[in-house]
C-alpha cells in the first residue's frame, strides 16, 4: 500500500533556535533573555482601546489592505519622521506580522533561480523565504566585530540573476545601524540595475547614542524599488499579537497584496481600530530609544563585572557579549551550558548563519524589567565562576 510522500521544499530545517532555547529555558526554570520578548506589560490604555473596539462591533473583516483609518494615521507618522507622503489606498498594508510581511514581498518578487543578497548574521526567517520561494540566497557576512557591510563584495557577487537585496535596520541580531554611508553605497549599487530591496526596519524607533535610523523612506530613488517592512509588536511591547505592515510603491504594492488576499486577505480588525486611536493620540514611539537605552546601559553596567565583553550596540533591543575568555567551545554549546547550568537563556550568534561561524559570540534580549536583568546577570557571573 502507497501512502503520500513530501518532497520537503526546506529539507534541511528543523525548530528554529528560538524554540529549542525557550524550550531548554522552561525545562531549567531559566530567565530567557533569548527570544525577542519584552516582560513587561504593554499599556494599558491600547489594551482598553481592544475591549472598546470589540464592545462597538469592529470583530468582522477588515478591507484587505487594512482599516483606512490605520493606514491614514501611519501614513501621517511616516510623513512626520520622514517627510515622505504616502498613499493610505495603494501604498500600504496592514499584515498579520512584520515576518509575514517580509515572506509576502519575497513571494510576489522571486522566481526560480533568482538570486537575493543576504548579510549574515541574518534574522532566520530570510533563507527559508527565499528557498521556499525556488530562489538562491547570496550569502554575505557583514564585518566582524563591527558587523559592517562590505560593498565592495556586494557590488563582485552580484550577478544578472541578482533579484533583490536584504537589509534589515538597526540589525536583528547585532545591533548595528545602517549609516548615511552605507545608503550612499547602496544607491551606487542599485543604480541603474532592477534590482529590489526589502528593508526590514521593524526596530525603527530603537536607535542609541545620538544614531538616527535611516529609513528607505527618507530616500525617492531607493523607495522605488522597495518593500519595506515594520512591527507593531516591536514598538508597542505586543510581540503576541503578531501585526505589522509593509510600505511599498503602488507598483510594487498591487504584487504584494495579490498573494496577501489568497493568504490571510485581512488580519486582527479589533486591534487595528485600537492601534489607529492610540498612534493617533499617543507619542509613546518618540521616547522608546531613551527608554531602552537606558535598559541596555543598565545591563551593560551590571556586565561590567563579567569576564564576556560586549560588541557595542547602536539599536535594537538586543546586546551580543563575545565569552571567548571564558571558553572556546561552540556558541551552541556554551549556550546550552549556560541555559543549563547558569539557568540563563541566550542565543548563539552562530545560529543566524546557514553556515555557522564560530566568533565565540551570544545575544541578549535586555528588553525586560530591571529586576529580571538583575537575576540574570548575578546567576551569569556566578555561572562564569565555574570556569
Amino acid at each position: 500500500m502507497q501512502f503520500p510522500h513530501i518532497n520537503s521544499k526546506l529539507p534541511n530545517t528543523g525548530i528554529t533556535i528560538f524554540t529549542e532555547m525557550s524550550a531548554l529555558a522552561q525545562e531549567y526554570n531559566a530567565i530567557n533573555l533569548g527570544q525577542g520578548f519584552p516582560d513587561f506589560e504593554m499599556s494599558e490604555e491600547l489594551i482598553e482601546f481592544v475591549n472598546h473596539a470589540m464592545i462597538d462591533g469592529h470583530n468582522q473583516y477588515a478591507p484587505r489592505n487594512g482599516v483606512m483609518d490605520l493606514r491614514e494615521t501611519l501614513c501621517d507618522k511616516v510623513f512626520n519622521l520622514y517627510q515622505k507622503n504616502l498613499d493610505p489606498s495603494s501604498e500600504i498594508c496592514i499584515t498579520p506580522g512584520a515576518t509575514y510581511a517580509i515572506y509576502t514581498a519575497l513571494t510576489a518578487v522571486l522566481e526560480p533561480g533568482d538570486e537575493v543578497i543576504v548579510f549574515e548574521p541574518a534574522y532566520d526567517s530570510y533563507v527559508p523565504n527565499i528557498e521556499i520561494n525556488g530562489a538562491v540566497p547570496v550569502l554575505i557576512p557583514l564585518v566582524y566585530p563591527d558587523y559592517k557591510i562590505n560593498w565592495d563584495e556586494v557590488r563582485e557577487k552580484i550577478t544578472p540573476a541578482t533579484k533583490m537585496i536584504i537589509i534589515n535596520s538597526p540589525h536583528n541580531p547585532t545591533g548595528s545601524i545602517i549609516s548615511k554611508h552605507d545608503i550612499e553605497e547602496l544607491r551606487k549599487t542599485v543604480e541603474g540595475t532592477r534590482i529590489f530591496i526589502l528593508s526590514d526596519e521593524v526596530y525603527e524607533h530603537l536607535t542609541y547614542d545620538g544614531f538616527q535610523h535611516e529609513s528607505i523612506l527618507k530616500y525617492p530613488d531607493l523607495f522605488e524599488r522597495s518593500f519595506v517592512t515594520f512591527s507593531f509588536g516591536k514598538v508597542f511591547n505586543c510581540t503576541g499579537w503578531k501585526m505589522g505592515y509593509c510600505i511599498a510603491p503602488k507598483n510594487l504594492m498591487a504584487e504584494f497584496l495579490k498573494v496577501h488576499q489568497f493568504n490571510c486577505f485581512s488580519c486582527n480588525t479589533p486591534m487595528q481600530y485600537a492601534l489607529a486611536k492610540y498612534i493617533k493620540h499617543n507619542r509613546d514611539y518618540l521616547t522608546l530609544s531613551g527608554i531602552f537605552q537606558k535598559k541596555r546601559d543598565y545591563f551593560n553596567d551590571l556586565m561590567k563585572h563579567s569576564r564576556m565583553k560586549p560588541i557595542a550596540t547602536r539599536g535594537s533591543y538586543f546586546q551580543l557579549f563575545d565569552y571567548s575568555s571564558l571558553s572556546q567551545e561552540k556558541e551552541i554549546i556554551f549556550a546550552r551550558k549556560m541555559c543549563i547550568e547558569g539557568r540563563v537563556a541566550c542565543i548563539p550568534t552562530s545560529a543566524f548563519y546557514k553556515n555557522p561561524i564560530e566568533n565565540k559570540v551570544v545575544r541578549f534580549c535586555f528588553a525586560k524589567k530591571e529586576s529580571t536583568l538583575k537575576t540574570a546577570v548575578d546567576r551569569l557571573l556566578q555561572f562564569e565562576a565555574t570556569f
